[in-house]
């Protein structure tokens, strides 16, 4: 079985996400599987009739997958999204799908679904240049949080304490970037400094952990210096984990949910979610459970296409 990681940088020793990376491949070994990593820039689609040879990989006509496994997050552009939803249509199986990467990647759509559904998220409001400040206060109060559309690992998020705090950066970002798009989150103030990670693999909670600022920062992930210890997960938090994968169509997802008086508040949902910090905290081997469900899953679209197979050869004699 091959197996591809799409990344966003085919040197990936040299990026954050080493470790995950490296134990996926490690463990794809071990049962079996190749597992290559590429960039999404070097890879070629060509759209034509010949589907099997519509894939160059650095100017080469190569194998397909059988399977992907985007670890690009936030940061996956429109070309990486093409080439995912180009191989999905050749018949490769993609963890996640580019549909939901494509939701998940945008923070404020991903909690406009999860609203609908009546799921517990902090009041959020769309950014608009120029800004009134006055209704940011009114309607969302301060302290506020204030996030890029797109980002991962604590990247993109401010917290401003004052009108005035919230005043002076929207001048820096209208002065260095007046076409951002920024999203204002209702500080929630029980969770300051903490909040819970929990990974799904395959609708099962594989792992949750509890994340605590070391600097007195508001920011609390592992990337960041952050301490994790491990959290038994709840029946409250299992069914709530759950159910926003399966809203969202995630195969693989990292969830963060922010402690809030009345029990949890959905702080925000990653598609490629690292796991470094989980496994240190849980004793756990995530990344042999998504190789695990990756064999699982393939399996079962191989048994499905055999008893498709078998119907049509039935029906057409």
């Amino acid at each position: 079985m091959l197996g591809w990681i799409l990344h966003k940088n085919s040197d990936f020793l040299l990026h954050p996400e080493t470790y995950e990376i490296q134990k996926l491949i490690e463990e794809g070994k071990k049962s079996g599987i190749q597992i290559l990593v590429f960039q999404p820039e070097q890879i070629e689609i060509i759209v034509n009739r010949d589907d099997r040879k519509s894939i160059l990989v650095n100017d080469s006509l190569v194998p397909l997958p059988d399977f992907i496994i985007p670890r690009m997050g936030a940061g996956t552009t429109y070309f990486a999204l093409a080439l995912i939803r180009h191989l999905e249509k050749l018949g490769v199986y993609s963890f996640n799908s580019a549909n939901s990467i494509d939701i998940v990647k945008d923070k404020l759509y991903q909690l406009q679904i999860l609203a609908e559904s009546g799921m517990p998220i902090p009041k959020t409001m769309l950014a608009k240049f120029p800004l009134d400040l006055e209704i940011v206060g009114k309607h969302i109060g301060f302290p506020v949080v204030v996030k890029t559309i797109s980002g991962s690992q604590g990247s993109g998020v401010f917290l401003c304490e004052t009108l005035q705090s919230l005043d002076e950066l929207m001048q820096m970002i209208e002065n260095s970037n007046p076409k951002v798009n920024l999203i204002f989150q209702e500080f929630i103030k029980t969770s300051y400094g903490k909040d819970l990670r929990v990974v799904t693999v395959g609708g099962r909670v594989v792992g949750a952990m509890l994340r605590t600022a070391s600097d007195g920062n508001f920011k609390s992930n592992y990337s960041r210096g952050g301490n994790v210890q491990k959290f038994d997960v709840t029946p409250e938090i299992e069914w709530l984990v759950l159910e926003i994968a399966r809203k969202l169509d995630l195969d693989i997802a990292g969830i963060d949910l922010l402690f809030d008086h009345h029990g949890y508040k959905i702080c925000e949902v990653n598609s490629s979610p690292g796991f470094e910090g989980l496994e240190l905290a849980c004793d756990k081997n995530i990344a042999m459970e998504i190789i695990q469900y990756v064999k699982y899953r393939l399996g079962m679209t191989s048994i499905g296409r055999s008893i498709n197979q078998h119907h049509v050869e039935n029906y057409f004699g």
